[in-house]
């Protein structure tokens, strides 16, 4: 096994293969959510929505890209919506309100970079 001095991706094993998909399970009319990483310039974090859960308006300190790994979201990112799929990203700029609402079970990667 590889030694480091500090783990900065946390709650998953190192050096192994594992499934994002698996880190969060979508449970009945909850978002659900997993730090990995947390750090002064980066936020990592996996999200399951129950259908019709989501984020309210806010705003975030950095870009934020979501990826969408499972199921169907509605975002909104300042007056304008968009629908993203399994598969689809969406950067959300940093310091624009935006909001996401499940439309369907989905799971998302969650990358935002501060300056």
């Amino acid at each position: 096994m590889v030694e480091t001095a500090e783990k900065i991706i946390k709650n998953v094993e190192h050096c192994v293969p594992f499934t994002l998909t698996d880190l969060v399970a979508i449970n009945p009319g909850k978002v659900s959510s997993l730090t990995l990483a947390n750090k002064p310039g980066v936020v990592v974090t996996m999200f399951s929505f129950d259908t019709n859960e989501g984020l309210s308006t806010h705003r975030a300190p950095g870009d934020a890209m979501a990826y969408v790994l499972e199921g169907s979201v509605k975002i909104t990112i300042g007056e304008d919506c968009t629908t993203a799929k399994a598969g689809d990203a969406v950067v959300m700029p940093a310091n624009v309100p935006h909001a996401l609402k499940a439309l369907t079970p989905y799971k998302m990667l969650l990358v935002m970079v501060k300056a």
